[in-house]
């Protein structure tokens, strides 16, 4: 999901264009004044005419649309309509409680490997038939395979061949409600199908901005009439990529790739959260996935490092793949910067890492090596930006 991991914006050598797939949106893109970029094998629009701070500012104020139907989306069904079927072969690969999961509700997980790490972050809704799975664009046909071959034969698993398109900020509930006056008392998870402009969707009060907002999954035949319909309001704006990876590591959300990878496990991710009770060990069902030995260890014992935020002390951003050092002088890397960038809501830039858990703790200053010299850094909580869900 962000520009470092899942394509190269800034690829080594040209892609040609005609080697790229396309969204449904990619005419009105081009209308709109996109500057279109390769991203994990579509092209996307990295910035539109108002430019990257712009959209950025106006997410945060109002209401910004994204494009994201380069994502996946993964229908789970089972033919004899048993969702505790479903939810069993889905337990198997995904350590939160799909089982206790309400119709109408999704919940944040992760894929994880037999090593304990993360092959992908994911979100799983509850349907009346189905559940719906959300993965990211790099590996959608990785998740895809693996989801088929954990599930039996009596469980269709298939992508989903809808445009997926967000709205995001303060005034995204009251943009939609225009359109769809049911979503106005939609819950932060809440997922619901929708008619927008007649065409039946698929709405899910959630999204990766830390704005309160909504993913709309909607048939691609339809997506851009639904697009235009949204973008004639006054309070939004089309937003690109580069504000798409603002927003969230100001959010201090983390971008498969990037800040998780099979590499990380969920505890050094501080992503334990997402965890549920039930998987838990004591928990109803502990464990039965991936990895599982692993990561329940960890989050008895605690994992030797963490991913953390950090504020740079100067006005100079640190990039991924910067090393980190706990002197400013001397000694070998402890860490490693695995996003950062300048936070436009903060005039300032932010980052984040992976520490030893002994550095972890807010108020901690490290180093970043940039270009030869070590900058000051302080470990900070997240999210940088509080989140705006609509929680109640």
């Amino acid at each position: 999901m962000s520009l470092q991991a899942a394509g190269a914006v800034s690829p080594a050598a040209p892609v040609p264009a005609d080697s790229l797939a396309q969204t449904p949106l990619h005419a009105l893109h081009l209308r709109l004044g996109a500057r279109m970029v390769p991203f994990a094998g579509y092209a996307m629009p990295l910035q539109y005419t108002a430019g990257l701070l712009k959209e950025h500012g106006h997410t945060r104020a109002a209401a910004g649309f994204f494009d994201v139907s380069h994502m996946g989306q993964i229908a789970v069904t089972p033919r004899s309509g048993d969702a505790a079927e479903a939810a069993g072969a889905l337990e198997a690969l995904i350590p939160i409680d799909i089982r206790g999961l309400g119709v109408g509700r999704q919940r944040y997980g992760f894929l994880t490997d037999e090593a304990g790490g993360i092959l992908d972050d994911l979100m799983v809704a509850r349907l009346p038939d189905r559940f719906h799975v959300v993965v990211n664009a790099a590996n959608k046909a990785a998740d895809l395979a693996r989801i088929r071959a954990h599930c039996p034969e009596s469980i269709d698993v298939a992508l989903v061949p809808d445009a997926l398109i967000a709205l995001q900020g303060p005034k995204a509930a009251e943009v939609l409600a225009r359109l769809a006056p049911e979503t106005a008392a939609m819950r932060f998870m809440d997922v619901r199908r929708v008619a927008i402009l007649g065409t039946a969707c698929l709405v899910s009060r959630s999204g990766y901005t830390g704005e309160d907002g909504f993913e709309i999954a909607v048939p691609a035949e339809a997506a851009e009439a639904v697009a235009e319909a949204l973008l004639a309001s006054p309070e939004v704006l089309p937003i690109g990529l580069g504000a798409r990876d603002s927003l969230r590591l100001e959010a201090g959300l983390p971008l498969h790739g990037a800040d998780i990878d099979p590499g990380t496990s969920p505890v050094e991710a501080s992503l334990a959260w997402a965890i549920s009770p039930a998987r838990r060990s004591g928990g109803a069902r502990p464990g039965g996935f991936p990895g599982a030995e692993r990561i329940l260890a960890e989050m008895q014992a605690g994992p030797a490092r963490r991913r953390v935020g950090l504020r740079p002390e100067g006005r100079a951003p640190v990039r991924a793949e910067a090393p980190l050092f706990a002197a400013e002088a001397g000694g070998e890397p402890v860490g490693r910067v695995t996003s950062g960038g300048f936070g436009p809501s903060l005039g300032a830039p932010v980052a984040m890492g992976l520490l030893p858990t002994g550095l972890a703790a807010p108020g901690t200053r490290v180093f970043a090596d940039v270009r030869g010299q070590r900058l000051p850094l302080l470990v900070s909580p997240l999210p940088f930006v509080p989140a705006g869900f609509k929680r109640g």
